[in-house]
């Protein structure tokens, strides 16, 4: 984790920004909490418990910064909350994510699948892809485990009858 935020800080930096003791508050929150995606009032209630002379205002103001600057991709997966991602280091584009519309559940996928598609677009549309999201709705494989399982139960239920 000291690697990533010295990074982070080195990526604030160099577009002449400081990793002030509140947004480094923040960043430590991001890193935490990495695969939770977390929303602005999330990521503000995590950090009140650091530092609770912080304001709301503040955490929005640094979670915009840091989308700014594409150290976290800013996220909708429909529901009209804004959540937060750290990108991965290095990353050319924001990963993709799988949102399961039974529990809510939301995994990611770290590989980049849409190298092909891009070069269609960039080639027949003369458009320059900078960066993507994708993010597919369904049913997780908790729910398919779960449902499989139900439904094998009440057929073991109907021949004992």
């Amino acid at each position: 984790m000291k690697n990533r935020l010295d990074s982070i800080k080195k990526q604030l930096h160099a577009q002449s920004y400081k990793l002030t003791p509140q947004r480094e508050a923040t960043v430590l929150v991001l890193l935490e909490h990495e695969s939770a995606h977390l929303s602005a009032e999330d990521v503000y209630l995590l950090v009140k418990e650091k530092a609770p002379e912080i304001g709301l205002a503040t955490v929005y103001r640094t979670l915009e910064l840091l989308t700014e600057l594409e150290v976290v991709d800013k996220i909708n997966f429909g529901d009209g909350v804004s959540r937060f991602d750290l990108r991965k280091e290095g990353a050319s584009h924001s990963h993709h994510h799988l949102v399961c519309i039974e529990c809510g559940a939301v995994d990611e996928i770290q590989e980049d699948l849409l190298g092909d598609v891009e070069a269609v677009i960039e080639n027949k549309y003369r458009f320059s892809v900078k960066d993507h999201r994708l993010t597919f709705h369904g049913i997780c494989h908790r729910h398919s485990e779960k449902e499989g399982a139900t439904e094998q139960n009440e057929e073991n239920e109907q021949m004992q009858v």
